[in-house]
């Protein structure tokens, strides 16, 4: 596991991929700053969950070359012919693309502390937001590893990982319109109104609950919930689960 999560560690600094990563994030992170700075009403849990929304770019860009490239240049061969475990190697990527997040975080970091020298706030909402953040970003990247197992197009991992990252932030506006749709299915196959409101309102309750944002929005009110990490850890094992499914019936084929 150590040798995979140092061997594509440092290829994000071989190649370009982990220096556009940083230099967006540092780009959007800063302009944010800037934008509440010079209003001087400066808010870290704001500029975090801003950069939240950011995760559909910079995720599929880290992850696009995890397995995707591997498979390209035919090296994935090593995974499957020597006896490495492939959970190590699932591990070992995810970790890797999440040190890089908190390489990229530091630019965060230097805006607290800006923040704190000014005498502004930073409070249990801001640590909050921040916890969050990062456990998203495992989830997130869990998802743009399994993106990457099943092709060997980088382009294609980024637009997959791109579609699947989208969704998940789009869930409660899928939700709305899957419940009015699902209520009008029900009113035309005869049901009454009310009961096809409360179909169309269960739909999208259940749809909704799948929600990342919507699950840790207290955070940023400093209300912890340890279930919606455990949401998120959960969701994020649950494609690392996937992933090292992929590999394995990779291994089974080349036997």
């Amino acid at each position: 596991m150590l040798a995979i999560f140092k061997r594509e560690f440092l290829s994000y600094f071989r190649s370009p991929v982990g220096y556009v990563a940083i230099a967006i994030f540092s780009f959007l992170s800063g302009f944010i700053f800037y934008s509440q700075f010079s209003t001087g009403a400066v808010n870290i849990g704001s500029e975090v969950i801003s950069l939240r929304s950011f995760f559909v770019i910079i995720v599929p860009i880290i992850t696009m070359g995890l397995l995707a490239d591997d498979k390209k240049r035919g090296t994935d061969i090593l995974y499957y012919t020597t006896p490495v475990s492939l959970f190590s190697v699932v591990v070992g990527k995810v970790l890797a693309a999440f040190a890089l997040f908190v390489i990229m975080f530091i630019n965060v970091v230097i805006h607290i502390i800006v923040t704190v020298g000014c005498g502004g706030a930073f409070g249990v909402g801001a640590v909050g937001t921040i916890i969050v953040f990062f456990f998203m970003a495992f989830m997130f990247i869990s998802m743009g590893l399994f993106a990457s197992a099943i092709t060997d197009n980088q382009i294609v991992s980024a637009i997959v990982a791109f579609i699947i990252i989208l969704i998940t932030q789009l869930l409660t506006v899928i939700a709305g319109y899957a419940g009015t749709a699902a209520s009008s299915i029900a009113s035309m196959l005869g049901a009454k109104t009310a009961s096809a409101y409360h179909i169309g309102s269960a739909v999208k309750k259940a749809i909704a609950w799948f929600d990342p944002f919507v699950k840790t929005q207290d955070f940023r009110l400093g209300v912890f919930s340890v279930s919606s990490l455990v949401f998120l850890v959960s969701i994020g094992v649950l494609f690392m689960y996937l992933t090292f499914r992929v590999l394995e019936k990779k291994r089974w084929s080349q036997s």
